[in-house]
């Protein structure tokens, strides 16, 4: 399965999450038209007809795309509760550490790929808001002479309480976009945030653009993640941050042993192939330190990581100087 060239952006409206464009040309996109070539960062023909590895198995590289697509097009209903169920829960503390480690300022200007479900943007937007929440307080405290009308005004208004702030989430799987999308609208998101259909290996959005680039727990379904690397560098500002968190290499051999996950997406999703592939995939990802090398490769500065849980995942870093 090819990889798609025309996106689709959702952004929120009174009667809910709606498309708003596809495949046209607005500001901070880029077109993915066929009369717009992306020039070195299209794939050679030749290098389509490669192969590449999807779990232990060796496909082509146009092959696997579709294979992977499949896998969490299968998984979207039930992924946030086998998340919960492989990880015991742990993976909700992984994803906290993340925005921790990020650190958003309001005005941060977020871009979450392969975030479909919207984990990430969710945890983002209630940072932002909680930190801009604080700031607030401590300015009303020092204005003793506001109405309650001015300050029951600045509470309500719900574009203000993120400072700006904002969240593009991008995934390349409709049925992962669709999960997120009903749970934002379940759970009050609205302001600051937007989904938009795309490739990791090819964005579709200028150069320095976002502040943030974020990726939990997608990169390694990605088949050229050197590819992918360096549009997440393209699309930072000078000064922007990369950080990923993935499946890394075990340190302990107690917790090594990942063949529990596919027995359980037999019993709780049906769907024992879909997860195997999973385990495969966490096994076949670079180390810690060889993933570090391949994001410097990609022109990042400052790269670091933080082994979490005994190796079981790791958060990378690095700024585009």
């Amino acid at each position: 399965m090819a990889a798609p060239r025309s996106f689709a952006l959702w952004g929120y409206c009174d009667r809910g999450w709606s498309q708003v464009m596809r495949g046209c040309r607005l500001p901070g996109f880029r077109s993915c038209s066929p009369r717009c070539p992306l020039g070195a960062r299209l794939l050679s023909q030749e290098k389509r007809a490669a192969e590449t590895h999807f779990g232990f198995e060796t496909v082509s590289e146009e092959e696997k795309g579709g294979k992977v697509y499949q896998v969490f097009e299968s998984v979207a209903k039930k992924y946030d509760v086998m998340n919960d169920m492989m990880s015991l829960g742990i993976h909700r503390v992984w994803k906290d550490l993340l925005l921790w480690k990020m650190r958003p300022f309001p005005g941060t200007q977020l871009l979450d790929v392969a975030g479909g479900t919207g984990d990430i943007a969710f945890r983002f937007l209630n940072y932002v808001q909680a930190q801009y929440r604080r700031k607030q307080k401590m300015q009303l405290k020092a204005q003793q002479n506001l109405s309650w009308e001015e300050i029951a005004q600045k509470y309500q208004n719900e574009e203000d309480s993120l400072g700006g702030s904002h969240v593009m989430v991008c995934d390349i799987n409709k049925e992962m976009l669709k999960i997120g999308k009903q749970k934002a609208s379940a759970q009050g998101y609205k302001a600051g945030l937007a989904w938009v259909l795309g490739d990791a290996e090819e964005l579709p959005f200028d150069d320095d653009k976002f502040d943030v680039y974020t990726i939990a727990f997608g990169i390694r379904n990605v088949t050229h993640i050197d590819q992918a690397l360096q549009e997440a560098h393209r699309v930072l500002k000078p000064g922007g941050r990369f950080l990923c968190l993935e499946f890394s290499q075990v340190n302990n051999p107690v917790v090594s042993n990942f063949q529990v996950i596919p027995v359980l997406g037999e019993v709780i999703a049906g769907d024992w192939k879909s997860y195997q592939y999973l385990v495969e995939s966490i096994r076949r990802f670079p180390s810690q330190e060889e993933f570090k090398e391949m994001i410097e490769e990609a022109g990042f500065q400052k790269v670091t990581y933080e082994s979490l849980t005994s190796g079981i995942v790791a958060i990378h870093s690095g700024f585009k100087l």
